[in-house]
C-alpha cells in the first residue's frame, strides 16, 4: 500500500493530524496559552521557554523552529500569542506561517487588554478553528508527501539488534515509495561517520555528514575531555551498553541501507526525498522538536529501557527492543521488536511496523498520543546538548 488518509494543505502537504496549534512567540505568554489550553482542550500547545535573550545563529534557530512547527502539515491552523516587547516578534511568526495557506490569527497580549482578556478571545478563536478543522475530511495521499522522523532514547544492547534494524527495514521501503526519512541525533553517530559518509549520494553530502558528525565529537570533547567515549546515559549503562560507538552503531540502523540524499540544519525542511540526516543533538525532546519543525507527520521512537515521551501534534510510535520491556511497559509501548530475540524474523516485526505506521497516520491513536504524552517543546541552542 503506497497511500495513507491525510489532510490536503494549501501548500501541497499533507497532514495525519488536523490540529489547531497554540503558539506563543515567548515563554511570558505560556500562561495565556495555558488558559486557552484549558478552555479548549482539542488546540495543542507549543509552549517553550524562549523569545527573548537569543541573538545570532540561536535567534534564527528559534524562529526557523517555531516558523516551521505551525508549518507543520499535522498543523490545520494556527493561533500565536505575543506578549509585545519579546525579541522574536508574534506578528512575524504568524506572517511566516501564513505563508503556508493555513488559516492563522495573532493576538498581543499588551494589546489586548491583559492575559485574561487576550486568553478569552483566543479561546474563543481556537475553539471556532476547531469546529471548523472537524469538518475537513480525509483523502487518500500517497507515499511521496510523508516525512517520517527517527529517534531513540532510553537504549539498551539490544537496541541494535532489534528494534532499530526493524526500523530500518521500513525506512528502507518507505524510501523505496518515495517517502522522506529523517536520521538525527548526531552525538549518537559518533565513530560511524565513515559508515555514513560511504552512503553518500555525492561527495558533497558526504563531506556534510562527516562535518555534521565530527562537529559533535569536537563539542563533546570540550564539554567532556576523558570521558567524551561515554556519552551514554546510566540507563544506557545498565542496559549493557559500554560506549557511544557501540550505541551509535545501533543508532545508525535506523535509517535503513539506501542513500543519504541530503544534510539538512535543524528544524530545516527537507527538500529531498529520501534517507536525509538533520544536524542535532541527541537529547530526545530537543530532536524531536527539530523533526516536528522538518514536517514530520510521524515519528518512530526506539528505546530499550523504556521512554514514554511524546510529542505535541505528532503521533510517536514505540518500538521496544525486548519482550520484558514491552511487558513491563505495555501501556507506552507500540511494537514488540523484542519478539525478535524469541524466534520472529526481522522482517516480521518490520512488517508489523509498516502497517501500524499506515493505520496509524489514518488517525490511530499510538501509545504516546493516546497517554498525552506531549513532553515539552525544548529547541536546540548553540550550548552544548548530548
Amino acid at each position: 500500500m503506497n497511500s495513507f488518509d491525510g489532510y490536503e494543505r494549501p501548500d501541497g502537504t499533507a497532514g495525519a493530524r488536523n490540529h489547531v496549534a497554540i503558539i506563543p512567540s515567548i515563554a511570558c505568554a505560556n500562561g495565556v496559552v495555558d488558559l486557552i489550553a484549558r478552555r479548549v482542550p482539542a488546540g495543542v500547545c507549543f509552549q517553550h521557554c524562549h523569545g527573548c535573550g537569543r541573538a545570532g545563529p540561536d535567534l534564527e534557530l528559534h524562529i526557523r523552529t517555531l516558523v516551521n512547527l505551525g508549518k507543520n502539515p499535522n498543523i490545520g491552523a494556527v493561533v500565536v500569542i505575543g506578549l509585545g516587547c519579546e525579541v522574536i516578534r508574534g506578528d512575524a511568526l504568524a506572517s511566516a506561517i501564513a505563508e503556508s495557506g493555513k488559516p492563522v490569527e495573532f493576538l498581543q497580549i499588551q494589546d489586548e487588554g491583559g492575559s485574561v482578556a487576550t486568553a478569552e478571545k483566543g479561546a474563543a478563536i481556537a475553539a471556532r478553528m476547531v469546529e471548523e478543522a472537524a469538518r475537513v475530511e480525509r483523502t487518500a495521499v500517497g507515499l511521496d508527501r510523508l516525512v517520517v522522523g527517527l529517534e531513540c532514547g532510553g537504549s539498551d544492547a539490544f537496541s541494535g539488534v532489534t528494534a532499530n534494524p526493524a526500523v530500518g527495514l521500513v525506512s528502507d521501503r518507505l524510501v523505496a515509495a518515495g517517502a522522506t526519512v529523517i536520521l538525527t541525533e548526531n552525538t549518537e553517530m559518533i565513530g560511524t561517520e565513515h559508515i555514513l559518509a560511504r552512503r553518500a549520494c555525492c561527495p558533497e553530502v558526504a563531506d556534510e555528514v562527516r562535518n555534521a558528525v565530527e562537529r559533535a565529537e569536537a563539542r563533546t570533547r570540550e564539554i567532556l575531555g576523558p570521558f567524551a567515549s561515554m556519552v551514554i546515559a546510566p540507563g544506557n549503562m545498565d542496559g549493557g551498553m559500554s560506549s557511544i560507538r557501540e550505541k551509535a552503531l545501533g543508532c545508525i540502523t535506523k535509517g535503513g541501507g539506501t542513500d543519504i540524499r541530503q544534510v539538512v540544519a535543524y528544524g530545516e525542511v527537507p527538500s529531498e526525498s529520501g534517507l536525509v540526516i538533520m544536524d542535532a543533538p541527541g537529547y530526545d525532546v530537543e530532536s524531536m522538536a527539530g523533526l516536528a519543525a522538518a514536517g514530520t507527520q510521524a515519528m518512530f521512537f526506539t528505546t530499550g529501557r523504556g521512554n514514554p515521551v511524546g510529542f505535541p501534534g505528532v503521533p510517536v510510535i514505540k518500538v521496544a527492543s525486548t519482550s520484558r520491556l514491552y511487558e513491563a511497559m505495555k501501556s507506552d509501548m507500540d511494537v514488540n521488536a523484542g519478539a525478535v530475540l524469541e524466534g520472529r524474523s526481522l522482517q516480521d516485526v518490520a512488517d508489523e511496523t509498516f502497517d501500524l505506521l499506515l493505520k496509524v497516520l489514518g488517525g490511530r491513536r499510538p501509545a504516546a498520543e493516546a497517554n498525552g504524552q506531549n513532553g515539552v517543546l525544548c529547541l536546540y541552542t548553540s550550548h552544548p546538548s548530548f
